[in-house]
């Protein structure tokens, strides 16, 4: 299931996640707090099932799911290895695995360091600024667990 991040529920959500109360989020919005909260209800009946279907399809036992964070914990089978996986407005549905990568000689060290400050800025978390995409993934879901 993909995630409708252009739609207004999805707004709310993120609105909501970033700690801005329901009353204010219809006020901003000029709609009754019941008009978001039943939104609110739906969006967090649809990012908790497109967390547990990308878990089923990476084959993710999960350990505890935060459906208003977006945030699900398990462990990989295949990979024998912790898992998360986290809802992000600018990215998407994403799965991230605990290693220790080679993040100097890959490819997609831009697009990690990306997507890590770019989470980290929509939940509000402070990392520390370094040049190793695999200890900034390290600092940030270690802010993350403590969040669930």
């Amino acid at each position: 299931m993909l995630l409708p991040t252009n739609d207004k529920q999805f707004g709310f959500w993120t609105m909501r996640r970033s700690g801005v109360p329901n009353i204010t989020i219809a006020n901003q919005l000029g709609i009754s707090r019941q008009a978001v909260s039943r939104a609110l209800l739906l969006m967090d009946e649809k990012v908790e099932t497109a967390l547990r279907e990308m878990a089923n399809a990476n084959q993710i036992a999960i350990e505890k799911i935060n459906t208003e964070r977006g945030i699900l914990l398990g462990r990989s089978i295949p990979f024998q290895s912790q898992a998360i996986i986290f809802v992000s407005e600018k990215h998407g549905v994403q799965v991230w695995y605990e290693h220790d990568g080679d993040c100097g000689s890959c490819q997609r060290y831009t697009e990690c360091t990306e997507l890590l400050w770019d989470y980290a800025t929509e939940l509000g978390v402070r990392i520390q600024k370094t040049a190793d995409p695999t200890k900034m993934a390290e600092e940030l879901f270690t802010n993350v667990k403590a969040m669930i």
